[in-house]
């Protein structure tokens, strides 16, 4: 009788884990039919990176959100990033080489150093903008200096590649800062103003950064 029990109860025991066995494989199974797909070029997600032609974008640093992103680089299909800034604040937009880094190789596989970009920015605070500010950085915090190669077009050898659809005119300053100024024009809250303009660096890095400073009237 004693052997019969301890039977049973190892069966019972044994029916009870297989049950539990299935029901994880299940819950498993779920999970994984569920989980979203990896990052694509062009993906819209609120997860970032966001990636597209040989770089990734990220608003890791916080102040703003990037909603979209799209394109490959070139002057026919610059890259498009579509942003939400929350303030007249500076922000910083993190950018990465995803692919191998390969100075004027223009065959597609290779970060080559040069990258048309455009900037669809929404004004998402509460004050208009009078003047828009972006300037590069390859170390976080620290002025690019003319001789590090990374620019908004030093050698400027395409002049056309600077536009604004909100601002009629821009300045550019190479030493000892790299800076693009668009003023006389206005974004109101709630619109969106878009820039044009070809970043180049002659040396390039994995790594660097594009600040972003949206500017208010002064009082």
């Amino acid at each position: 009788m004693r052997q019969m029990e301890l039977s049973g109860s190892v069966s019972a025991h044994f029916g009870s884990a297989c049950r539990l066995a299935l029901l994880w494989i299940g819950c498993l199974s779920a999970m994984v039919a569920t989980s979203p797909p990896a990052a694509t070029q062009g993906v819209t997600s609120d997860e970032g990176p966001w990636l597209a032609g040989a770089y990734s974008f990220s608003d890791e640093l916080g102040g703003f959100r990037i909603r979209s992103a799209t394109g490959k680089g070139t002057k026919a299909d610059p890259i498009v990033i579509g942003e939400e800034l929350y303030s007249a604040s500076p922000v910083t937009l993190v950018m990465r080489a995803t692919k191998p880094v390969r100075a004027f190789d223009f065959s597609g596989e290779y970060a080559n150093g040069f990258l048309y970009m455009r900037l669809r920015v929404m004004n998402a605070s509460d004050l208009g903008w009078v003047e828009f500010e972006f300037e590069l950085q390859e170390i976080l915090g620290e002025p690019s200096l003319f001789g590090d190669g990374l620019s908004f077009d030093q050698r400027r050898g395409d002049a056309e590649a600077i536009s604004s659809d909100s601002f009629t005119h821009f300045d550019r300053d190479f030493e000892p800062y790299d800076r693009l100024l668009f003023t006389n024009g206005k974004i109101d809250p709630r619109r969106i103003g878009t820039f044009g303009f070809l970043i180049t660096d002659y040396t390039p890095n994995r790594t660097f950064y594009l600040v972003q400073n949206p500017r208010i009237p002064s009082t």
